[in-house]
């Protein structure tokens, strides 16, 4: 059985986004902690061998960046990933290997995740990570956390989402002070008695 692991990038507040899109003006903000060692520790928690789990814009945006990106250990283990996309225009990937999720992305994702093969890793994605974790099937989340505070932009997990607990593996830090900390999914955040 396949795992399901969440890699996100993000701000100590939580935001995650990285596009000047949307009125967003902090574009490139990871760039500046950024070094060979942080590199690696991102590999290493990457892994070799894995699939992507995206949702469509998330899709696009790569799409439209990682293959011009060049020959680097990111940009080719990204290519050469089979993508699997949750998108209502399958026709329109190409980006490949790519196949759509299909209307029912739930059944689609517990098929994939029960089948024999590489972990499939969820990156960006927002709205996607907040369905999987609400239908348990997220297996670990790996956080790498800059050290910077942008007040505003798209978060790692909606406003409306469930509470989730989640049990703490790990933590890395690189030079530039940024953490790569590991946990496993545990479910719904137990609710505290009245």
């Amino acid at each position: 059985m396949r795992k399901i692991r969440i890699m996100e990038h993000s701000s100590l507040d939580g935001v995650i986004q990285h596009e000047n899109d949307e009125g967003f003006a902090h574009s490139g903000w990871t760039t500046p902690y950024r070094t060979p060692a942080g590199l690696q520790a991102v590999i290493e928690a990457q892994g070799n061998n894995f699939d992507l789990l995206l949702g469509r814009r998330t899709y696009d945006s790569w799409a439209s960046f990682w293959p011009k990106a060049g020959d680097s250990p990111i940009a080719n283990s990204l290519n050469t990933a089979r993508k699997h996309v949750a998108t209502h225009r399958p026709e329109s990937l190409e980006w490949g290997p790519a196949e759509g999720l299909g209307a029912d992305i739930i059944t689609s994702i517990r098929s994939l995740k029960a089948m024999d093969g590489p972990d499939l890793i969820v990156c960006g994605s927002s709205t996607l990570t907040s369905v999987l974790l609400s239908h348990g099937l997220v297996d670990e989340v790996v956080l790498i956390v800059y050290p910077v505070l942008l007040g505003r932009g798209k978060r790692f997990f909606s406003d409306n989402a469930d509470p989730r607990e989640l049990s703490f593996i790990s933590s890395k830090v690189t030079p530039t002070g940024v953490l790569i900390n590991t946990y496993q999914h545990v479910g719904s955040l137990p609710q505290s008695p009245s």
